[in-house]
């Protein structure tokens, strides 16, 4: 069969041979390239076009010893490196025209029945799913580590807060398991995108499919991919799973940017001390100790919500099929997870090298009449009616630091009658301490320590769940991978 581009003219090293001479020049030439941003899916295009020269050999389209020349010059090219590439448009155009400065014009049969829009989807959602797979790893770990300093502090009683204001006791364990619990969310959402990411778009052509006996299952196959994306002019133009990535890692960047915030509250109440590694100090303030890391995990949250803000403009009313607004896509999710990929080692670094002073933190739990709730609830148990108990405890919190005397006063001013007539005084007066305050809130979910150590078994169950999950999915990219090496090899 005969491939156009087997007509191109061979060229000197350093110019395109894909571009006629009218296109090839002009000042707008570099506005257009992003040679230099697709560094990041050189590897990717490779992987794609020695996948597609094996399925047009393997279907007839080309000869084996033309395929054996175009795949010695892609292992070449790799070899070079991406620096090395002729000047192009892109990368898929540069390394298009390096293979035909090595093989002459039958390098051009490398493109047969394919155009740059299923090409460059398909490098995307090559590069992409790598990307995803290292920032789950990231996270699943992150949940280890919290999970592990949980358990070491399930008795360590700190204050917990709404509104900033003093509002129940909890534990460091507790609050540790609410952003373990968060980060799952995050890590499922991941998952999901990943679903979709890996479907491979290659051999829809331009958007209208090809005249060629192609086999988009095998290509599909020997790269790694679980499936197709079906419509040719969808797999061209969809550029959804963008969103949904950079969706689901803005997701993850705000969970992180609530642990920040919430480490850098606790540093300033001397709640917990930060790492030094975690920290640095003003340069002429010299007793100052910032925990400026935890900082710029909230600073850079803007900047993720800010590219899948940009990424949805880039997107909004496109026409169908291909445009070069798409161009612009691609980076905004790649961003994305470099940052977030490094606020989550930052983040929850900076948790697990803390140090929480329990004494300081036990006293702290107890300001505010933070033990208030645990009083009316005991009050309740007791018989009294809970909005009634609400209110007994209330007129008790018009004193400074209340006690067990201005409670049994409140008792009798609310219902005439004593708090030994209608509640058991030690049971009411041990709800006053905030350790015990946490040992009664045995409920799923809740603070108390065998609570938590129920939740932390659940919890480590969904991530060893997890990572046996994510351990299938490179070990699957990693099986296409050989397989394709295996095929290659039949003709280098």
């Amino acid at each position: 069969m005969t491939d156009p581009e087997a007509n191109s003219e061979d060229s000197a090293d350093g110019e395109s041979v894909v571009r006629r001479e009218r296109f090839s020049g002009g000042p707008a030439r570099a506005f257009l390239s992003s040679l230099s941003a697709d560094e990041r899916i050189f590897a990717a295009d490779l992987a794609v076009d020695r996948a597609h020269v094996v399925m047009l050999t393997e279907q007839e389209i080309i000869g084996e010893d033309t395929a054996g020349e175009i795949l010695a010059a892609l292992d070449d090219v790799e070899t070079d490196g991406h620096d090395a590439l002729p000047d192009g448009e892109d990368v898929h155009e540069a390394i298009e025209t390096a293979v035909i400065n090595r093989v002459g014009p039958d390098g051009g049969r490398m493109h047969t029945a394919r155009s740059r829009n299923d090409e460059v989807a398909t490098c995307i959602r090559y590069r992409l799913r790598g990307g995803v797979l290292d920032l789950l790893e990231t996270v699943v770990g992150a949940r280890k580590q919290l999970l592990d300093v949980a358990a070491e502090h399930a008795e360590t009683v700190m204050p917990g807060y709404t509104h900033l204001q003093p509002a129940q006791p909890t534990t460091v364990g507790h609050w540790l398991c609410s952003y373990e619990s968060a980060l799952a969310r995050d890590t499922a959402r991941l998952f999901d995108a990943y679903e979709r990411i890996n479907q491979s778009p290659l051999g829809g052509a331009a958007f209208a499919g090809t005249p060629f006996d192609v086999d988009r299952e095998r290509t599909a196959e020997l790269l790694g991919f679980d499936g197709l994306v079906e419509n040719a002019m969808d797999g061209a133009s969809a550029r959804d799973f963008l969103v949904e990535t950079t969706a689901a890692t803005t997701a993850l960047a705000t969970t992180l940017s609530g642990l920040a915030e919430d480490m850098v509250t606790f540093a300033n109440r001397g709640h917990v001390k930060v790492a030094d590694e975690y920290s640095s100090t003003s340069s002429i303030m010299p007793q100052k100790k910032n925990p400026d890391t935890l900082e710029l995990v909230r600073g850079r949250t803007g900047d993720t919500t800010a590219g899948l803000n940009g990424l949805l403009t880039t997107l909004k009313g496109l026409p169908r099929a291909y445009n070069r607004d798409l161009q612009r896509a691609g980076s905004h999710a790649y961003e994305a997870i470099d940052s977030v990929t490094a606020s989550t080692e930052v983040a929850v670094g900076a948790v697990v090298t803390a140090d929480w002073p329990a004494e300081k933190l036990e006293a702290a739990a107890s300001e505010g009449f933070a033990t208030a709730t645990g009083v009316a609830d005991r009050l309740a148990q007791s018989g009294i009616p809970f909005r009634t108990a609400h209110e007994i405890v209330a007129r008790a919190g018009e004193h400074e630091d209340p006690g067990i005397d201005e409670i049994a006063a409140a008792v009798e001013a609310e219902l005439g009658e004593p708090l030994d007539a209608v509640a058991d005084r030690a049971a009411i007066e041990a709800a006053l301490d905030p350790v015990e305050s946490v040992r009664m809130r045995d409920s799923r979910g809740g603070p108390a320590p065998s609570a938590v150590g129920e939740h932390l078994d659940r919890a480590r169950d969904s991530v060893s769940e997890d990572q046996t999950t994510l351990d299938e999915r490179r070990a699957s990219l990693a099986a296409a991978a050989t397989r394709l090496d295996s095929e290659v090899s039949q003709y280098v």
